[in-house]
């Protein structure tokens, strides 16, 4: 069952995703086993509508959101290796990678690039600021018809006035991480089954 996953991906190229993502060997290859699977075109690419089959997404209101985040301005496809460096944002931080300066370059799942993701879904014209606007189209898709439009013009005030410390009136990354610098990050954008 696993053979077609692990003979089309080379030794070497699971080495580099290896240094590039933090995921083991046996992550890698579970999650290309994965990957192929969705794969319906298999051309080793996975399209929006492959990711929209998937049931925890496709009943996820943010579900295009973080669907939209696998692929690159302008793209409809994402390869391997692009659903692994996204995947591996969600990666939990082992302890021992919390106290590593080695690495050359922050690694995928740190707190700073979790945060740069999550902020990412809300920044919708991607000018890297969270607009009015922009907070109320994501809490409308997070909470439906549930909430008025008056109600819900309320909580996006009050949180840009919470978090907008320069007065533009919307929330860059800095203002973004400042407020939610007492959040557990690690517990709440992590996938425990990638653990």
């Amino acid at each position: 069952m696993g053979s077609r996953a692990s003979t089309l991906l080379r030794e070497e190229e699971i080495e580099e995703i290896k240094k590039e993502t933090g995921f083991s060997h046996s992550q890698i290859t579970r999650l290309y086993s994965r990957f192929t699977s969705l794969d319906k075109g298999e051309n080793g690419t996975l399209s929006r509508e492959d990711f929209q089959r998937i049931p925890e997404l496709a009943i996820n209101p943010l579900g295009d959101r973080i669907i939209n985040a696998f692929f690159p301005e302008g793209e409809d496809q994402v390869n391997f290796r692009g659903f692994m460096r996204t995947l591996a944002h969600f990666r939990p931080i082992e302890d021992n990678e919390k106290n590593k300066n080695a690495a050359p370059a922050e690694p995928l799942n740190s707190r700073t690039n979790k945060l740069l993701f999550a902020f990412r879904l809300y920044d919708l014209d991607r000018d890297d600021k969270i607009s009015r606007d922009e907070l109320l189209q994501v809490l409308r898709m997070m909470v439906g018809v549930n909430i008025s439009d008056e109600q819900l013009g309320s909580i996006a005030d009050r949180t840009i006035q919470e978090a907008d410390t320069n007065g533009d009136a919307a929330i860059s990354f800095n203002e973004f991480m400042k407020v939610l610098e007492k959040v557990d990050v690690e517990q709440k954008m992590s996938i425990r089954f990638l653990h």
